[in-house]
C-alpha cells in the first residue's frame, strides 16, 4: 500500500450515499477485504471518519498510473503530522496529569528540577564516584506510576541490576551521572525523558511520567 493512497483518508465523513454492490469477483472481494483492513486499522489508531471517494480516486490514480495530487514524500509528512496530533489529543489527559504532577511536585522542599526537567529529591547522599557516560553500573531500583503502581522493581526481585549509564532512558542517564556511589534518589522523570509517545510494553502507556527510587551500588570496571 502506498503512502499516496493512504494520505487521502484524512478528509471528513465517509459518504453514506456510495452505492453498494455485492461482491461476485475474486478482485471484488479481494479489493472489499483490503478495505475493511485499512479502515479498521487507522479506526483503531483513532480516526472516527474518512473521505472514502477521495480514497477510492487514490486507488485509481495510483493503479491508472495518473498524476497523484501528492509526492511519496508529502504523503509521509502529512501522515506523520496529522497521526502525531490525533495520538497527542487522545492522550492530552495524560499529558496534562504529567505536567500538573510536575509543576506541583517541584515547589516541594528538597526537590531539584534541571534544564532538561527531570526532577530529583536526593534521599541519601553517596560518598563514591561518579559515573561517566561510559561507565557500567549497578543499580537497585523501583518504579511506579504516578497512582503508585509498581511497574518494574529490582527490590522487589531481591537482585540487583548493570548496565551501562548510556543504555537506558534519557532521565536516568542525566541522573546517574549526578550521583555518586552509594546514593539513593527519588527520580520524577517527565515523559519526554522516560519513554515519550510510544511507551514500553504493556504496563508503561504513552505520555506516562514516572517515578524511580534508584541506589547507585556501584561503577563496575
Amino acid at each position: 500500500m502506498t503512502l499516496a493512497v493512504l494520505t487521502v483518508m484524512m478528509s471528513c465523513k465517509v459518504s453514506d450515499k456510495m452505492e453498494k454492490k455485492e461482491l461476485t469477483t475474486e478482485l471484488e472481494k479481494v479489493s472489499y477485504s483490503l478495505g475493511v483492513n485499512v479502515a479498521r486499522y487507522y479506526q483503531n489508531e483513532g480516526m472516527d471518519s474518512m473521505d472514502a471517494s477521495a480514497f477510492s480516486q487514490a486507488i485509481s490514480d495510483v493503479f491508472a498510473k495518473d498524476s497523484v495530487k501528492v509526492s511519496d514524500e508529502e504523503a509521509q509528512t502529512i501522515l506523520r503530522t496529522f497521526f502525531e496530533a490525533l495520538k497527542s489529543k487522545k492522550h492530552e489527559g495524560k499529558v496534562k496529569e504529567g505536567t500538573d504532577f510536575l509543576a506541583a511536585n517541584g515547589k516541594k522542599e528538597g526537590v531539584i528540577t534541571t534544564a532538561s526537567g527531570l526532577q530529583y529529591e536526593v534521599l541519601v547522599e553517596g560518598t563514591g564516584e561518579m559515573p561517566k557516560l561510559t561507565d557500567k553500573v549497578k543499580t537497585h531500583y523501583h518504579g511506579t506510576k504516578l497512582d503508585g503502581t509498581v511497574f518494574d522493581s529490582s527490590v522487589q526481585r531481591g537482585e540487583p541490576i548493570s548496565f551501562p549509564v548510556n543504555g537506558v532512558i534519557a532521565g536516568w542517564t542525566e541522573a546517574l551521572q549526578l550521583m555518586k556511589v552509594g546514593a539513593k534518589w527519588r527520580l520524577f522523570i517527565p515523559y519526554n525523558l522516560a519513554y515519550g509517545e510510544r511507551g514500553a510494553g504493556q504496563q508503561i502507556g504513552p505520555f506516562e511520567t514516572l517515578i524511580f527510587e534508584v541506589e547507585l551500588l556501584d561503577i563496575e570496571k
